[in-house]
């Protein structure tokens, strides 16, 4: 990836253009706008981890990860996950390899903060992204959380 990727925290200075982020109008039912996504990481507080993705000075993206939270049973010595909650790339700018920068930066982030592994889900169906997360190497648990498949990779 080039080195003028990188990854930036939301701000009154970049709001905007993250609100106006827009993915191919086809996978817009598989994915919530960045606005639902920044509610959600100001409902959920530290477990949320929403930041921007740049090329240089073009906004590409938008991701968000959760931070251990809890998921299934208390009593379940897994119930605590990591992962990637959202990822929304610009639809004029897929297949560049944002996407796979996104996955590896939230993969490093969890790893610092000590997960041993990466969660995220998707939509199944046409235009969804499983081969996206497949060929990352995630693989499916046999899990569904909101209909949503579950995935998982080894960090």
């Amino acid at each position: 990836m080039p080195p003028s990727l990188r990854l930036a925290k939301i701000t009154p200075d970049n709001v905007d253009a993250a609100l106006a982020l827009r993915v191919h109008p086809h996978q817009e039912k598989n994915v919530a706008p960045v606005a639902t996504s920044l509610a959600e990481a100001y409902a959920f507080g530290e477990t949320a981890w929403p930041r921007l993705i740049f090329d240089g000075d073009e906004l590409v993206g938008f991701l968000m990860a959760f931070i251990d939270i809890r998921w299934g049973k208390e009593d379940d010595p897994d119930a605590r996950r990591s992962g990637l909650w959202r990822l929304n790339i610009a639809g004029d700018r897929q297949g560049k390899g944002y996407g796979r920068f996104a996955v590896d930066a939230v993969r490093d982030e969890i790893r610092r903060r000590g997960a041993r592994q990466f969660h995220v889900t998707w939509e199944p169906g046409e235009h969804g992204p499983e081969e996206f997360y497949l060929k990352l190497g995630f693989r499916r648990t046999g899990e569904v959380s909101g209909g949503q498949i579950v995935g998982v990779l080894d960090v």
